[in-house]
């Protein structure tokens, strides 16, 4: 696999690996732990070298799963996490980004990724009773001790990441961007290419979506996130079919599978975009590797977007409360 350039010259291979999926939100968690650390140290046989996880994942238990498995390839990896939730007795209750607040989690997630520094910490939400650039002066603050090499937001507004940047460059901006998640190219990208900032899509193949996986007649397991995204409504579903019955035609005249289109096609968008998928599969990492091998032509990319533009997406990305949470 080949590797892409996020801001400030981090270096990461050209798709990364989320591993939320393996501590929470898709049903029941794995029951064979030494199975997940496989799948995470398999991926750099298939050249995934950027880990993306955070505190509030389990909480805690995803950092913990992500420590143990790298730590014998640290050197080798670029990993990602996140500071800003207000986790009280295993639940996020709301928002904290208090500069004692991200000095308390840095040293926590530190110990528990089994790492000296924190290669790239973001602000998993902007937390409105915290100037931002309180926040990108703390961060600073820790990238000048050694604690942590870049620093990064997720789902904020434009105007947050310009204010950010004054304070401490942003090196990535994360945030949820696909075929059926367009909200960041009318403000954040156009951004980040003004500022020279790196775009970490997460959830690229839509919750699974684009991977021609789920239907109307999917059920999903007790715990799964998506039971509660009013865009897997079953009439959502069956609006939106046609975007993925498109994908996989596509694919399939292209010997592909839908998934790597979807993969490919965000890879075009940009050099510096690096999208994250999660998986708790060996297999579908190798199968979302080879998406960088996936030429799409300049037809086929405006054939999908000429097609996201006519049939529109139905249904929000997340509920009405974790809606509030974005483009602050």
């Amino acid at each position: 696999m080949h590797t892409r350039t996020l801001g400030q010259g981090l270096e990461v291979s050209a798709i990364g690996l989320g591993a939320m999926g393996m501590s929470q939100s898709y049903g029941p968690n794995p029951g064979d732990r030494g199975e997940m650390i496989a799948v995470l140290r398999s991926a750099l046989d298939e050249g995934v070298t950027f880990f993306d996880t955070a505190e509030v994942y389990g909480p805690y238990v995803n950092e913990e799963l992500v420590g143990e498995a790298l730590a014998p390839i640290r050197d080798q990896v670029v990993i990602a996490t996140k500071f800003g939730w207000d986790i009280r007795d295993g639940q996020s209750v709301g928002l904290d980004s208090r500069p004692e607040q991200i000095r308390r989690v840095a040293e926590a997630s530190l110990t528990r990724l089994r790492t000296e520094t924190i290669d790239l910490f973001y602000q998993h939400r902007v937390d409105p009773a915290v100037p931002i650039e309180d926040v990108a002066g703390t961060v600073a603050q820790l990238i000048a001790e050694g604690k942590v090499r870049h620093f990064g937001l997720s789902e904020a507004s434009a105007a947050t990441i310009r204010a950010a940047h004054a304070v401490c460059p942003v090196t990535a901006v994360q945030s949820e961007y696909s075929l059926w998640t367009r909200d960041p190219e009318a403000e954040v990208l156009p951004t980040l290419v003004a500022l020279g900032i790196g775009f970490v899509p997460f959830s690229p193949l839509g919750k699974g979506f684009l991977t021609g996986s789920v239907d109307t007649s999917t059920a999903f397991a007790e715990g799964d996130i998506r039971a509660r995204v009013p865009r897997f409504e079953a009439e959502n579903l069956v609006a939106n079919q046609a975007l993925v019955d498109h994908v996989r035609a596509l694919a399939e005249a292209k010997e592909a599978t839908p998934g790597q289109v979807a993969l490919a096609w965000l890879l075009a968008q940009h050099p510096w975009i690096v999208p994250i998928p999660g998986t708790r599969r060996t297999s579908r990492i190798r199968e979302n590797a080879a998406a960088t091998q996936l030429a799409l032509s300049a037809d086929e990319r405006a054939d999908l977007d000429a097609l996201v533009r006519r049939l529109g997406v139905h249904g929000d990305r997340y509920n009405a409360q974790h809606m509030g949470y974005v483009d602050r």
